[in-house]
């Protein structure tokens, strides 16, 4: 039976209970769907028992973002997580930055660019409370989604600098039949809205065939752009093809490579990125 705590006192305590089992944790803001099950699909692969936290986190919302909008669905988030989860931690936000609260992690490196051009609070609003759940339930794993494939990065640079005893495993991108990234965010999208944003994998997949077939990397993405642009989007924040381990500026597909991009249909904002080689 799952076990909901919502202090960090009463997860350490759960947790005692459980040791010296090997113990795997999922961190969320909640808004359950498939691509979240699958993380603790994953996580019950490497771990006896999981926990994940619920905790939508004003830390990496800017103002004017959707923080106060975006959903809070604690009663169906536990009925999606069924028996996969053997605690869920669901924190106030006075309990993971109480009164006096005053540090803040930075992680440079992978945090460069991209997400950070458009969203600079973002990363050290994830960082800080990332480190805050490890920390806190100390898990032997801790699984994230490729689909917030710089914020993956950014967390294991940040766990390998900190010397935090975790291992961090990225898991695939679940989509929808036509092929859109599952988020919790789609759920904002118009029926019209919903039907452009569908062509988003299609046109990284047209810039993916592209750069593999040796065209230059830079008209791939601007070729992306526009065609973003046509498909119906609002706005495109980036769309980058960059190193798959470092996120670096590269001009040619001599090692592993990621294709980002960001954009916006009306006010909903979506991501999505792709292997490349």
């Amino acid at each position: 039976m799952t076990k909901i705590v919502t202090t960090v006192a009463e997860l350490r305590t759960a947790l005692a209970q459980l040791k010296p089992a090997r113990i795997g944790m999922v961190p969320t803001m909640g808004a359950l769907h498939d691509g979240h099950v699958s993380l603790v699909t994953e996580a019950r692969k490497h771990a006896d028992h999981v926990v994940v936290s619920i905790f939508v986190n004003p830390t990496q919302f800017a103002p004017g973002e959707d923080f106060d909008a975006y959903p809070r669905t604690l009663d169906a988030d536990l009925k999606k997580l069924g028996d996969g989860a053997a605690i869920v931690f669901t924190p106030t936000a006075r309990e993971m930055y109480p009164e006096g609260f005053a540090t803040t992690v930075t992680v440079g490196g992978p945090s460069k660019g991209l997400e950070s051009d458009f969203r600079p609070h973002f990363f050290a609003g994830v960082a800080t409370v990332v480190a805050e759940l490890l920390i806190a339930a100390l898990p032997d794993i801790a699984v994230f989604g490729e689909k917030d494939y710089q914020q993956l990065l950014v967390i294991k640079r940040l766990v390998h600098d900190l010397g935090l005893p975790v291992q961090i495993i990225g898991a695939p991108t679940l989509r929808e039949a036509d092929g859109l990234a599952l988020s919790s965010r789609n759920a904002y999208l118009s029926i019209d809205e919903r039907r452009i944003a569908a062509s988003l994998n299609l046109i990284l997949k047209d810039a993916i065939a592209a750069a593999r077939g040796g065209g230059n990397l830079r008209a791939a993405e601007a070729a992306a752009i526009e065609a973003l642009w046509k498909a119906g989007f609002s706005h495109v924040d980036y769309v980058a093809i960059r190193d798959a381990e470092t996120l670096d500026h590269i001009t040619a597909l001599e090692r592993p490579a990621r294709i980002l991009a960001a954009v916006k249909i009306g006010k909903t904002r979506l991501i999505d990125n792709m292997a490349i080689a």
